[in-house]
């Protein structure tokens, strides 16, 4: 079991699979970012000067003793926005791996060596050679 697990990892597998998770989550990183301090300033700004990650309903003020509970909805607003970026940065990456699979699939292989043989032969067979 530990000689097929061990197979499994160096065969690329899960090298792969942790490529993949680091760089989703490096990629998470910039898009938050991108929503956070590029994207939302303008739109807030466009909306009368709103800071989205600002914008909350409190539920319960704050006293000497205990904070304020409030429900966050400006930050559920930014994190929506980054989901969306995601999805569609990753439909078009998607879409762009299998458009290459399919042209790959449609590309005619080249017929073996012995069929080309054989069709020249008949060829010349029909010319009367």
């Amino acid at each position: 079991m530990i000689k097929e697990f061990k197979e499994f990892a160096v065969k690329g597998n899960m090298v792969d699979m942790a490529v993949g998770i680091v760089m989703g989550g490096a990629f998470g990183t910039i898009i938050k970012s991108l929503v956070d301090d590029v994207l939302m300033p303008p739109i807030g700004l466009l909306m009368g000067g709103v800071d989205f990650s600002k914008l909350v309903i409190t539920l319960q003020e704050a006293t000497a003793d205990k904070e304020a509970v409030t429900i966050n909805y400006g930050l559920f607003i930014n994190s929506v926005i980054a989901f969306i970026i995601v999805a569609v940065a990753l439909f078009f990456v998607i879409k762009g791996i299998n458009s290459a699979k399919k042209a790959e699939e449609e590309a005619p292989a080249a017929p073996p060596k012995q069929e080309v043989l054989l069709e020249e032969i008949r060829d010349a067979l029909k010319a009367g050679k």
